[in-house]
């Protein structure tokens, strides 16, 4: 897939990012180099590979699931700048 310059400088626009007129061959070449690679990523036959959690095999570290150290809540508080019925207190930013 090739992008053009007008496209690259609308998704620079989109992203709210300042290209200058003469970087946009370049910013249009590396789009059209990114969307190639995932075109080819896209020809890869993965039906039967499993999903990953690494490139070597290893099981993710489990612990018990128990609380621990809880009950604390009033611990906890006594650093908050204001907290009221139990509950940090942060003032209102939305109208």
């Amino acid at each position: 897939m090739s992008i053009d310059t007008e496209t690259a400088a609308r998704v620079a626009k989109l992203a709210r990012i300042k290209v200058e007129e003469d970087a946009l061959p370049a910013l249009a070449k590396e789009f059209s180099d990114i969307l190639g690679f995932i075109e080819q990523l896209n020809e890869v036959d993965v039906e039967d590979v499993e999903p990953m959690t690494s490139v070597t095999p290893m099981r993710l570290k489990r612990r018990a699931d128990e609380v621990t150290d809880g009950g604390q809540a009033d611990k906890v508080l006594s650093g908050a700048p204001d907290a009221r019925e139990g509950f940090f207190a942060v003032p209102k930013v939305v109208e």
